[in-house]
């Protein structure tokens, strides 16, 4: 077994692990964020209410309520962005993991002689690369809207 293809492989372990462990943090960051979001809903809540229902209260009171409403207002956005990156982070390494798969593929085929390829072997070839292609452009328009969202928050 060529050393060249136990690195490859070795490689090829390790991007997955990595994208593994990267999947494990965004799923928990994911979940984080839930549970967030409904603290923030019921402390919202509870904020309306004394809003509505405390009219004689002190002028400065409702407004530290306001305040406090409009903060966690901010805060909700700010996490519905942060959930918006993780769910294209998520794609993102959906794609680079079928990427890897394909480029895999591609490899097994490409390191096949050209006298032993059959035209089966050839049209599998050119599938699999016509899907590597779809694949590639599929991540760089994720990228292109995370790029898009960046400077639109800017």
């Amino acid at each position: 077994y060529p050393t060249w293809k136990r690195t490859l492989a070795r490689r090829a372990r390790e991007s997955q692990m990595k994208r593994f462990c990267r999947a494990q943090t965004i799923q928990r960051r994911l979940e984080e964020i839930e549970v967030t979001f409904r603290e923030l809903e019921q402390q919202g809540i509870k904020l309306e209410k004394l809003l509505r229902d405390e009219n004689e209260s002190p002028a400065d009171q409702q407004t530290q309520w306001t305040n406090q409403l409009l903060y966690l207002v901010q805060k909700k956005n700010n996490l519905m962005s942060e959930e918006s990156d993780l769910m294209i982070a998520v794609q993102e390494l959906k794609l680079e993991e079928q990427q890897c798969q394909l480029d895999e593929k591609l490899r097994s085929y490409m390191n096949k002689e050209d006298t032993l390829k059959t035209p089966e072997d050839e049209k599998a070839e050119q599938e699999i690369l016509k899907q590597l292609v779809e694949v590639v452009n599929k991540r760089n328009i994720l990228i292109q809207l995370q790029e898009e969202k960046r400077l639109s928050e800017l």
